[in-house]
């Protein structure tokens, strides 16, 4: 009977325990957006301009060490395209991310460095206002790769504060417009600071 208890009693903490561990967050961060000037193929040159948004992530705690994480992220820039019969096209986008990543993290003390490696989509979208010159633009999606790296700060058992680069690379958008096509692959930067809930 003794033995019985005790049996009960050593389940019933490890639930106890289980159950307030954190294994899920949710954040929201301010992001940067900044890309590279791409020379392609047939004289396209593409440049983007930097450009602030906001990510959106969801993570899921496999052990201490390991999580699996999801994101959307949306900013709005401009692409802007030269090439030897067209010079200064302008196109304003809208970006949205959606990936999926692996983090892999420790922890000393109060911070937590992690990284993480990925993949998903980018959406650009044109805006037609102003700073769009060209009307017959179409919605261009880049599968591609992400990864980074970041440092999280527990502020509380519920809350931190989290800092990371992360990148991702595709292919450059080209709007529907085979003129535009580069041919080529770029690496997004885009660096974020937010606040991360633990529940």
């Amino acid at each position: 009977m003794k033995k019985t208890m005790l049996l009960g009693v050593l389940m019933l903490s490890a639930a106890v325990g289980y159950g307030q561990e954190s294994r899920q967050d949710v954040s929201i961060s301010g992001t940067g957006i900044f890309g590279t000037t791409i020379h392609g193929a047939a004289d396209v040159k593409q440049s983007m301009t930097g450009a602030l948004g906001a990510l959106l992530s969801y993570r899921y705690m496999l052990t201490p060490r390991s999580a699996l994480e999801i994101n959307y992220s949306f900013a709005q820039d401009q692409q802007k395209y030269i090439t030897s019969f067209q010079c200064c096209a302008r196109i304003h986008s809208r970006q949205q991310e959606v990936t999926a990543a692996y983090i892999f993290g420790m922890t000393f003390k109060r911070y937590n460095p992690f990284l993480e490696a990925g993949g998903g989509m980018m959406i650009y979208t044109p805006v037609l206002d102003n700073k769009t010159n060209l009307l017959n633009t179409k919605t261009t999606k880049g599968v591609g790769a992400l990864f980074g790296a970041g440092l999280a700060y527990e502020l509380s058992p519920s809350f931190d504060v989290r800092v990371e680069y992360r990148g991702f690379v595709t292919k450059t958008p080209e709007f529907g417009e085979p003129d535009f096509d580069t041919n080529r692959y770029e690496v997004i930067s885009i660096p974020s600071v937010g606040v991360a809930y633990h529940f």
